[in-house]
């Protein structure tokens, strides 16, 4: 076995050690248990009743990665790989988790689904996301179709946006500047920019929030090449919410979004420095209502509508336009605190600019609950009905058992799941203008999970979880019939999560985790077999903290497309440490340093693409 994993395990056995040591001198320190998690039943429970190993990234963790973009933050996480998010700012993201594809990953933006159906495998696109304007960010890996329909097979990526402040008026203003530098080329020049600012508040019944957010960079080109041109990005984002809160019981608000994005990028197929462009603008607008009509029962609306258009200016020119409706409907009620019950409709409708305009719609009814037992036993099960307007019906579901035993100041949970997914075809694999088969099934995913989470008080948590899952009836493109059809074989992927928290006093925190993935049945490219994440959090005094990361990416196969016939080659392993730095000058300003790759360490993360080396961002927060 392989020496990182030795090295995991004789930290965890270390820290259980240790952490009972402590708990036996200092019990005053003891906390109450009282984290909540939501995205894996939708209601508001303690950690200890869930049936998964969920991640939360909170506002204090995002402080602390001022700089990062949506997709570094979330690539520090179990079970997730976003390949390219360590290239050139703009690179193409290759969203893997627990040896999925991008299309097998949810992402949900409020709680509505982002997509982008103009794609070829209609994945919503990261790069269009500013990591200034989120809240919150919630995860679960594994099928969960029943709550939340098709492409969440492998994870879902929940992101709450931030609301606004509790205060009649407020302001917040954050900007960076940093550098954006290959190994080879530490010229420490400044190259990447990042601005936000943001007006919120509460006036009697209604609250309100603009934020405008852009990035900048260049500096660096896409391919590894002598004399290269710099390669540029930008973003930038508006986002404005309005609500009105009717009264105790019922609050209701709409928002819209515009972003426009623009990339430079090369020549894949045989490196070639081009001078190709990608540009792509989104617009969405949504609504938010909750009417709770007593203690146990309330109704609850989610709806948005996005508008994307994209162009690629390349040796292939090309323009994308799609847009898609989402709405979803549900009931919330708990009998005696003990059964948790959702029932839900779930309306989308997807539509793209082909030859012809092309669309589908998928109607789905779904019902799960949650029950909370007074000895320990818990059980998340549901199930829901996919209706779609082309290939028909499908049916999927999930159960998901789990006990816990108090321990002393804390829990030992076991748990266990089984659950079915789907994903939809996209449109382009459906109507497209290239081997488009209008007679594709829906892909089939079946997740087995088993797995325990130990916790003492709020300063202590070890888990991990085995899963395996198995994909059926995927969609490929059959060169030999020119067409898109669904596979006979079944891919199978199996593999090991492990996470530690630990707060060994009230100035270190230790976040770590540990991935394990296995990919059988077709070419795993770009997919690491051993993934480790180390973070150390230290508060030096009440105004100053800072922050070590490690991150350890092992042993992967990459296709060399430079030349024919493609071949497969295995990339080294490579580690990267980072550093964060964070002072509050004043209550109200914080200055920040942000070193990433501080070792200045080479590595590939896609054959023939450059990768960034040591750089510096500085920054400020202002909030009024």
């Amino acid at each position: 076995m392989n020496k990182f994993i030795f090295g995991f395990f004789a930290l965890l056995l270390t820290c259980v050690h240790v952490k009972g040591q402590v708990l036996s001198i200092d019990s005053t320190r003891v906390e109450h248990l009282d984290e909540v998690v939501l995205i894996d039943s939708r209601f508001e429970l303690k950690r200890e009743n869930s049936g998964k190993m969920v991640i939360k990234i909170d506002s204090v963790e995002l402080k602390r990665r001022q700089g990062m973009s949506v997709a570094e933050i979330i690539n520090t996480k179990s079970g997730i790989e976003i390949n390219g998010s360590r290239s050139v700012q703009g690179s193409v993201l290759g969203v893997f988790a627990r040896g999925g594809r991008g299309r097998q990953v949810l992402i949900l933006i409020d709680g509505v689904r982002a997509t982008d159906p103009s794609s070829f495998s209609a994945e919503y696109d990261l790069r269009l996301l500013s990591s200034a304007n989120i809240a919150s960010i919630e995860i679960i890996k594994g099928a969960a179709s029943t709550l939340y329909g098709t492409n969440a097979a492998t994870a879902v990526i929940k992101i709450t946006t931030k609301k606004a402040v509790s205060k009649d008026f407020g302001i917040s203003i954050s900007s960076s500047v940093g550098t954006n530098q290959t190994v080879e080329n530490q010229n420490f020049n400044v190259a990447e920019f990042s601005n936000n600012a943001r007006v919120s508040g509460v006036l009697n019944k209604v609250d309100y929030s603009l934020s405008i957010a852009q990035n900048y960079a260049d500096g660096i080109s896409a391919i590894i090449t002598p004399n290269s041109e710099e390669d540029v990005f930008s973003n930038t984002s508006i986002d404005l919410r309005l609500g009105y809160k009717f009264n105790d019981k019922f609050d209701f608000s709409v928002y819209g979004n515009q972003t426009k994005m623009k990339t430079d990028f090369d020549e894949s197929f045989g490196l070639i420095d081009a001078d190709y462009q990608f540009l792509s603008s989104q617009e969405r607008v949504g609504l938010s209502g909750n009417f709770k009509y007593d203690e146990k029962g309330s109704l609850h609306l989610n709806g948005a509508f996005t508008s994307y258009e994209s162009e690629s200016k390349s040796a292939f020119p090309n323009t994308f336009i799609g847009e898609n409706l989402v709405l979803d409907l549900y009931h919330k009620y708990t009998f005696d605190s003990k059964l948790y019950t959702i029932v839900g409709l779930n309306y989308l409708k997807d539509e793209t600019q082909f030859a012809e305009t092309e669309a589908f719609t998928i109607t789905d009814p779904y019902v799960n609950a949650v029950y909370v037992s007074d000895f320990g036993l818990n059980l998340n099960a549901g199930s829901r009905l996919n209706n779609h307007s082309t290939y028909g019906s499908n049916l999927v579901f999930n159960i998901n058992p789990s006990y816990v035993f108090q321990v002393n100041t804390g829990y030992f949970k076991l748990l266990a799941s089984y659950a079915t997914s789907y994903i939809t075809p996209s449109l382009t694999q459906l109507f497209g203008n290239f081997g488009a088969n209008a007679e594709l099934k829906p892909e089939d995913n079946r997740t087995i999970e088993g797995g325990f989470e130990y916790a003492l008080s709020n300063e202590f948590r070890i888990g991990g979880v085995y899963f395996n899952r198995k994909e059926e009836n995927f969609v490929f493109f059959d060169v030999l019939n020119n067409r898109y059809q669904n596979a006979t074989n079944t891919i199978d992927a199996q593999g090991m999560e492990l996470e530690l928290k630990w707060m060994p006093s009230s100035q270190l925190s230790i976040d770590a985790n540990y991935t394990f993935t296995e990919r059988k049945g077709d070419n795993a490219i770009r997919l690491p077999k051993h993934k480790l994440n180390f973070n150390l959090n230290y508060t030096l005094s009440d105004k100053l903290n800072a922050a070590l990361r490690y991150r350890w990416v092992g042993e992967r196969t990459d296709t060399d497309f430079s030349a024919f016939p493609f071949v497969d080659q295995s990339l080294e392993p490579f580690s990267l440490v980072d550093v964060y730095a964070g002072f509050e000058l004043m209550p109200q300003l914080t200055v920040f340093l942000n070193a990433s790759n501080l070792l200045n360490k080479s590595y590939t993360e896609v054959l023939g693409f450059t990768t960034r080396g040591r750089n510096i961002r500085i920054g400020f927060n202002l909030n009024l």
